[in-house]
């Protein structure tokens, strides 16, 4: 349990918000993306031999590994477990909250403890399950927090939480 009380996220963990987007693109796959996919066959079947058509086994290929990331999605959807932010201490940074962090390189950052399957560094979103994001959770406005990473020992401070 977190100090909060609450189990700690697991991998099937997400907040509401990507559930919401893992919903979308499932449904985007599911609808135009595989339509768009049997036209592409249409059309390549109209182009004669199945034998030596390119296009034709390009688009089958296409097709399967289409079908994978739809079986795939609706795997993380079928185990997906929504957590809501966890509002307990207004000065913790917990799973669903958002704060402004500061490496010991001086860079800082705005990350947001979401579950594995959401994590995107590149947008922002931490996963509370990654070392640094274990190390952050629950940790307190000011804390400075010493982190085992694959690159040595990095030191990170919760400078404030927004929102």
């Amino acid at each position: 349990m977190s100090s909060s009380g609450k189990p700690p996220a697991t991998d099937g963990s997400i907040t509401a918000a990507g559930l919401r987007e893992l919903e979308a693109e499932l449904a985007e796959l599911e609808g135009p993306a595989r339509r768009g996919m049997a036209e592409r066959i249409k059309a390549a079947r109209e182009h004669g031999d199945l034998k030596e058509n390119a296009e034709y086994h390009i688009a089958k290929e296409d097709q399967a590994h289409l079908e994978t990331k739809i079986k795939r999605l609706r795997e993380r959807l079928r185990d997906a477990v929504v957590v809501a932010a966890e509002d307990g201490d207004p000065d913790r940074f917990a799973f669903g909250r958002t704060a402004e962090v500061a490496d010991d390189a001086g860079a800082v950052h705005t990350w947001t403890l979401v579950g594995a399957t959401e994590a995107d560094m590149g947008a922002g979103r931490l996963s509370a399950e990654s070392p640094v994001g274990r190390a952050l959770r629950d940790g307190r406005i000011g804390a400075e927090i010493a982190v085992e990473t694959p690159r040595g020992s990095r030191t990170f401070t919760i400078r404030r939480l927004i929102g």
